[in-house]
């Protein structure tokens, strides 16, 4: 059973590295939609908004895998130490009986007591945080409204306008107030030396 948790938990790491790994391709993905509407290819521009909308999806769903599979090995993990468990509880329940049985050593009775009620905690606790690492999940899509929003996103932080059909984009003309006020110091910082 170790050897099961050991490989379960290797998978659930690696598909967290394979999902990184997308996270990484989305940036590169949204790099390239910021370079194409730059350079007015509206068309390519969606296509990369696709593909990065896409492996975002891709690093989400493999995300959610491995914490399903991450859950599957402490499931396992914990059913292996409740089994070590029960059989300890069993053990104690005939040390329990052989010192009833004896002498009714008090002492001996309240210390075995004692461990049993250490191994009952023991066993709440593994079977609260089973409880606690199941989670339901629910599969994402990608709609057209996604591609949009990041286009939008994109052009945005690059400073540029789309039109509503974006059927094209163009950089803003005039000067921004601040680009005023920043040239204005700087000439007059240039006059002072």
């Amino acid at each position: 059973m170790e050897n099961t948790v050991f490989n379960l938990k290797f998978l659930a790491k690696t598909l967290k590295r394979q999902s990184k790994t997308c996270m990484k391709d989305h940036d590169k993905e949204t790099r390239e939609v910021k370079k194409a509407m730059k350079s007015n290819n509206i068309e390519i521009a969606r296509i990369h908004a696709s593909n990065a909308i896409r492996k975002k999806n891709e690093s989400i769903n493999l995300l959610r895998l491995s914490s399903r599979i991450d859950a599957a090995a402490s499931r396992i993990d914990t059913a292996a130490k409740m089994q070590r468990v029960t059989g300890s509880m069993g053990k104690v329940v005939g040390e329990i009986d052989r010192a009833l049985q004896k002498n009714m050593n008090l002492d001996k009775v309240s210390q075995i007591m004692d461990t049993f009620e250490s191994q009952s905690e023991n066993l709440d606790l593994h079977a609260k945080y089973m409880e606690e690492s199941m989670n339901s999940t629910t599969t994402m899509t990608t709609p057209q409204e996604e591609v949009d929003t990041l286009l939008q996103k994109v052009a945005d932080e690059a400073g540029l306008e789309m039109s509503q059909e974006l059927g094209g984009v163009h950089v803003p003309q005039e000067p921004l107030p601040e680009d005023d006020r920043l040239n204005e110091r700087l000439a007059n910082l240039r006059n002072a030396i």
